[in-house]
């Protein structure tokens, strides 16, 4: 059996930018220990499986270690096959996921722009050995599905190196978020650490703004706002806050075409 496998650079500026997202187009599903064992051999941090259904399509996204519920950068690099190469005639596609509902990508100029749910995060007392575990000294520390850590400068999150074997053996952490106010332009900063789902430091994570975009809108009182994750490769990224829904908008770069061999 040969498959079409696609290699795409999400939230990236340039081509060797923003997140790597391998993505494969099916006529049917897999077995998910087949698609679980395609994305440990791929070892980017997600692999995106899509299936056509009715007029959009069915998506599920893994890392090389499990399949998670929400994945952004995969979600825009599938988008970008599906109008750069399967239908270049569509301005807008659908994805119906498992946990997520359905997710809408559509054409914005040269950009992609991502509907996907808000997940406004909640100040908490963190789990013991988090802060050791992330380094610097954060302001506040809150939860949505990540933990966040908000820092006071992004010179601060930039200068982090956190402990991944540590961070990985924290029960009940699926991810830590570290964030602060931008510069130059940029209204806030991000890195995004997830050892235990099989990825140190994610390059540019879509879905950790959906928590990141309903923090800082109200933080800064504006809805429309510019992200940048300090990842060694970058990510760029366009936030809105629409009531419980956030739009995420950002470029791909197609890299890599070519089949897997079953």
């Amino acid at each position: 059996m040969r498959l079409p496998i696609y290699q795409v650079d999400a939230f990236a500026d340039n081509l060797f930018g923003g997140n790597p997202a391998a993505i494969c187009p099916l006529s049917q599903w897999l077995p998910d220990a087949t698609m679980q064992a395609i994305a440990a051999e791929n070892n980017l941090a997600e692999t995106a499986f899509f299936v056509r259904e009715g007029d959009d399509y069915a998506l599920r996204w893994f890392t090389p270690a499990v399949e998670v519920d929400l994945c952004g950068h995969a979600t825009l690099a599938s988008a970008h096959i599906v109008f750069a190469v399967l239908e270049p005639q569509r301005q807008r596609v659908g994805f119906r996921t498992l946990k997520a509902g359905t997710l809408t990508v559509a054409r914005r100029g040269d950009m992609l722009a991502m509907d996907f749910p808000s997940r406004p995060p909640s100040l908490i007392e963190p789990p013991p050995g988090l802060l050791a575990a992330v380094g610097g000294t954060p302001r506040e520390i809150l939860r949505a599905r990540d933990h966040v850590l908000v820092y006071g400068s992004a010179a601060e999150v930039r200068a982090l190196e956190p402990d991944f074997a540590a961070l990985a053996r924290i029960p009940d952490c699926w991810a830590a978020c570290a964030t602060a106010p931008g510069e130059d332009g940029i209204d806030f900063v991000s890195r995004f650490f997830a050892p235990g789902q099989g990825i140190d430091e994610d390059p540019a994570t879509g879905s950790s703004h959906c928590t990141l975009t309903p923090y800082w809108a109200k933080r800064l009182h504006k809805t429309e706002l510019k992200a940048r994750q300090l990842s060694r490769r970058g990510g760029t990224l366009d936030c809105a806050l629409n009531g419980d829904r956030v739009t995420i908008a950002g470029r791909a770069v197609l890299y890599l075409e070519g089949q897997i061999t079953l």
